[in-house]
């Protein structure tokens, strides 16, 4: 079986089509990301890389002591921060959470001053 005619056609459209709202949301989308990994870079303790894909970050948070696990629960219960282990992702995930940047600027702003207030109590 293949993909269905009208289908292909819409991905011709897509592809060939004009392009200004894919810019605007990739422009989007790496501003969220500087605001995200400079926010989590000004956390004691957190050291983030600029991704070069997807809308995640996967900062390091091994400075704070904590598992992975330990950190995403405590994040949940303490701070009001949803977060992923790294270790959801495999062994060599220890030492990092991973965050989504698929969220209004202003929730990732929320989200990091409830982080680095959570991690000020530990």
């Amino acid at each position: 079986s293949c993909t269905a005619t009208f289908t292909q056609i819409a991905g011709i459209e897509a592809i060939n089509g004009p392009q200004d709202a894919v810019d605007r949301m990739v422009a989007e989308f790496k501003r969220r990301r500087d605001v995200i990994v400079e926010g989590l870079n000004k956390i004691p303790k957190i050291n983030c890389n600029k991704p070069l894909g997807a809308f995640y970050v996967f900062p390091n948070i091994t400075e704070t002591g904590k598992k992975s696990q330990e950190l995403a629960d405590y994040l949940l219960n303490e701070a009001g921060v949803a977060v992923l282990s790294g270790t959801s992702f495999g062994e060599y995930g220890e030492g990092y959470i991973r965050l989504s940047y698929a969220t209004s600027i202003e929730n990732i702003e929320k989200g990091l001053e409830k982080i680095e207030a959570g991690l000020a109590k530990l």
